[in-house]
């Protein structure tokens, strides 16, 4: 069973999300803190007595240390616990993506909504092995116009590097994300993503076509026309054989 911290320090906000966790039945132990000072003494008494803690559910504005800055503290660790963020506010969705959070509530949390993502956590710290259905993995929050929106990772046909940011393209638009494609790359390397070039990600499950024109292997992604490099060619054959093996098709 899953071992949780929950950091809050408005007092009844924490209260009623240790109150759904603890009635959750895939968590086992909940431990709180009403700010990221003790939060993060709590973690470092845990990790010295060799308790396990497998997520951490933490506000954003909080005195002392705010959640954001805890999270880049707990991503510090040899082995960091799974960052969920609860909050009120919308504008950290982001930021939190680049700290690797695996999911972003919004209060007045919904009990089915936490469900969800102590189901994103379960998954998360699971054994490896089988590959993430559209409904189990994360969803991308990405900034436009001032507004925050999620996209499914399922929906994302291939990730184009941009220097320090990575570039989703899916069927209904393009995204800008602040993240190496190389650190998406082994974030997403359980859902099916292939690298096909140094600057290039693709999903398998979006792949239609795979053929050879001069020599060259090229991809029909949704509807784009994407050429393999040279010396990705073989492994990108090999992986796509593997992963129609077990992927479901879209249509």
């Amino acid at each position: 069973m899953l071992r949780v911290l929950a950091v809050d320090d408005e007092l009844p906000a924490l209260e009623e999300l240790a109150f759904l966790l603890r009635h959750d039945a895939r968590i086992g132990h909940v431990v709180t803190a009403t700010d990221g000072v003790t939060a993060l003494q709590d973690m470092v008494q845990m990790i010295g007595t060799g308790e396990r803690l497998d997520g951490v559910f933490l506000d954003i504005r909080m005195p002392g240390f705010d959640g954001l800055e805890l999270a880049r503290m707990i991503r510090g660790f040899p082995a960091p616990p799974r960052l969920v963020f609860v909050t009120g506010h919308e504008d950290g969705a982001v930021r939190a993506f680049e700290l690797q959070a695996i999911d972003y509530l919004l209060k007045p949390v919904r009990a089915e909504r936490l469900a969800e993502a102590v189901g994103r956590l379960a998954e998360a710290v699971a054994p490896p092995g089988g590959v993430a259905e559209p409904g189990d993995e994360e969803m991308i929050p990405v900034e436009l116009g001032g507004r925050t929106r999620f996209v499914p990772q399922h929906a994302v046909w291939f990730a184009e590097a941009k220097g320090d940011y990575v570039r989703l393209h899916t069927g209904e638009g393009s995204y800008l994300v602040r993240m190496s494609l190389g650190a998406l790359e082994r974030r997403w390397a359980g859902a099916g993503f292939i690298r096909v070039h140094r600057s290039t990600l693709v999903s398998a499950r979006h792949v239609q076509e795979l053929r050879f024109e001069d020599g060259r292997a090229i991809l029909q992604v949704g509807t784009e026309t994407l050429a393999v490099s040279r010396r990705h060619t073989r492994r990108v054959r090999e992986q796509l054989v593997r992963q129609f093996r077990a992927l479901p098709r879209l249509t």
